[in-house]
């Protein structure tokens, strides 16, 4: 492991820049939000996420570029929640009657402490006091990011002492071309249904079958990657958690190749379509524009608070969290 300076937020607090090595694969991780900032696979000659040099761009548009997002990932509609016959309320998101992403204390905005490390492996910690951003309990997060071979693996544990709301995700943009854009590459999800979604992304309550659908994903599909389709929603994987399992696939037109494996029970794809870094710097030497990548984020469904026969996320004392997600690359023909 290389620890070095990555800058400093606006507020001035310093962030991190740990560098992992294997033979076959570099991952740089921020301590800003547990960023996976950087991914290399050797012989392949550009980065495989989206992500940029500047700190300033983590503080802005590029917040959730690489970020373990939560308490809770995604949407809580209305900004409300009940807990064990107690109302909860939380930051209102400015496009609407929703939290989105936890708000403006979520874990992305967070710095985190490095408390291990070694060559291939480092472990980040995060404290989350009783009522911020409305979320109750003292939370304690640890976060495992480890390389074996062409393998990224992380693993996330939480505890809390009191009942609260607790779905996490990383939110990673996997960009395995050349140059960013994923038109044409071929994406596979181990997903039967899907969570219906109303107007304003929010789960209905409803899960469908992806039969005869345009998220039937089971055999491989290319994709438009532009917008002729659309992609924000939950493909359910399971109804609960389960054993470490490849769970997609994605590949790319230039010979490379990431298969994803969680135990969680669900993932959101979402397809970039509002991404907007043109005002930083980027890994790829370009601006991000909408659809330079998409996103795949494991996590359990989103809209649990408002469906009760949706999976539980309510983290509880003497129940831990733990959830482990992998990304595994390789690549062929590449010159």
């Amino acid at each position: 492991m290389r620890l070095a300076p990555f800058g400093q937020t606006a507020d001035g607090r310093d962030v991190q820049k740990i560098t992992l090595r294997s033979e076959q694969l570099t991952v740089t991780i921020l301590t800003l939000g547990a960023v996976i900032n950087d991914v290399r696979l050797t012989g392949v000659a550009w980065p495989l996420t989206l992500g940029s040099p500047d700190v300033a761009g983590y503080e802005g548009k590029l917040n959730s570029f690489g970020s373990f997002m939560g308490p809770v990932i995604n949407r809580i509609k209305g900004c409300t929640a009940a807990i064990d016959g107690k109302s909860y309320r939380f930051e209102k998101h400015h496009s609407g009657d929703l939290t989105q992403h936890s708000g403006s204390t979520g874990m992305h905005r967070q710095i985190w402490s490095i408390t291990e490390h070694g060559p291939d492996y480092v472990v980040l910690t995060l404290n989350l006091p009783d009522g911020l951003g409305g979320f109750p309990g003292n939370r304690d997060i640890m976060l495992r990011y480890e390389i074996e071979q062409a393998c990224l693996t992380m693993t996330a544990t939480a505890t809390s002492d009191a009942a609260t709301p607790f779905n996490p995700a990383n939110h990673s943009y996997w960009s395995l071309d050349s140059q960013p854009g994923y038109g044409g590459q071929q994406l596979q999800i181990a997903a039967d249904h899907y969570s219906e979604p109303d107007a304003q992304l929010m789960p209905t309550g409803r899960i469908l079958p992806v039969d005869d659908s345009p998220y039937d994903f089971r055999t491989g599909r290319n994709l438009a990657g532009d917008d002729s389709e659309f992609y924000d929603l939950n493909l359910c994987l399971g109804a609960t958690k389960a054993p470490l399992r490849p769970i997609a696939r994605l590949t790319g037109l230039d010979g490379v190749c990431m298969e994803m494996a969680t135990t969680e029970c669900g993932l959101q794809l979402y397809d970039g379509g509002t991404i907007d870094g043109r005002d930083y710097p980027t890994h790829h030497g370009a601006p991000y524009g909408p659809y330079a990548a998409p996103a795949l984020e494991a996590q359990s469904w989103p809209g649990s608070l408002a469906h009760s026969h949706f999976p539980d996320i309510i983290l509880r004392p003497g129940a831990p969290y733990r959830q482990i997600t992998s990304w595994t690359f390789s690549a062929k023909q590449i010159g």
